[in-house]
């Protein structure tokens, strides 16, 4: 635990039905002053799981959307800085360490947290970067809110802090089934979708086979997902599907207000 009564942590995480992940997120985060869990509605031993591990966990099951739930975090912040992490990624021990000394520090600013992916079984650490760059640490009284369909981001009172990165990477389970990864790909195409529809963007076949073909080169070849085995081969071609799904869904299927049905 962090020991400064000046400087204390918390890190918030949502979740749905995840207790084959929670009680490993929660253990990672288990150097922070507080825990909060907003839960989604979970049916199986979520909330049990995550309230016997000393989190704090509120139950929210009207889903309103990514931004929202995380929005019902803020007013339960008791702490001097805020974390949001998911319930599929792990703080790593460097990681941590980095964070603890952001925290320690008091300084004002604003930390970006990149990914390594575990995908089907095997770590795909070979790969550069393949997502993240998010801010993800921030002085609670400098959130303004979160805002965002999807991969929610937080909007800062003061825009203008110091950005920092951390060398440390969050391990992000994102993928342990082909089948669990269909259903994600199914859900996040049809909130790309909506995205884009919001950004006025045009769907189709061809823009989607061409957004597919060059996720799938940028993550497979310059990415070096070539590197990590079938593992690797999976991950590309199903980031690439779901590139040329959300401009098909756009183009015949166009999502319809708040009707997406991915929770966390």
């Amino acid at each position: 635990m962090n020991e400064s009564p000046a400087n204390r942590l918390c890190v918030g995480i949502m979740t749905l039905n995840e207790e084959r992940r929670i009680a490993r997120c929660i253990q990672s985060a288990s150097f922070a002053d507080q825990i909060i869990v907003i839960d989604s509605g979970s049916t199986d031993a979520t909330r049990d799981i995550a309230s016997r591990m000393g989190a704090e966990v509120h139950s929210y099951p009207d889903w309103q959307g990514f931004a929202a739930q995380r929005n019902r975090m803020l007013p339960l912040v008791r702490c001097d800085y805020f974390f949001f992490l998911d319930a599929d990624e792990v703080i790593t021990d460097e990681l941590r360490r980095e964070i603890q000394e952001a925290v320690a520090s008091g300084e004002n600013a604003a930390w970006k947290v990149y990914w390594d992916q575990v995908a089907f079984g095997k770590s795909l650490s070979r790969m550069a970067k393949t997502a993240g760059g998010v801010k993800r640490l921030f002085r609670t009284d400098n959130i303004l809110e979160f805002q965002g369909v999807v991969h929610e981001y937080a909007r800062l009172k003061n825009e203008k802090v110091p950005m920092r990165v951390f060398n440390g990477r969050l391990l992000h389970y994102s993928r342990d089934t082909v089948y669990e990864s269909l259903l994600k790909l199914a859900q996040y195409s049809q909130l790309g979708a909506r995205r884009r529809e919001q950004a006025g963007k045009k769907g189709g076949v061809m823009r989607g086979l061409g957004s597919a073909v060059t996720n799938f080169v940028r993550f497979y070849v310059f990415r070096r997902g070539f590197m990590c085995g079938p593992q690797g081969f999976l991950f590309c071609l199903v980031v690439a599907l779901e590139c040329f799904f959300r401009y098909a869904i756009l183009e015949y299927d166009p999502p319809q207000g708040n009707n997406t049905v991915v929770k966390r």
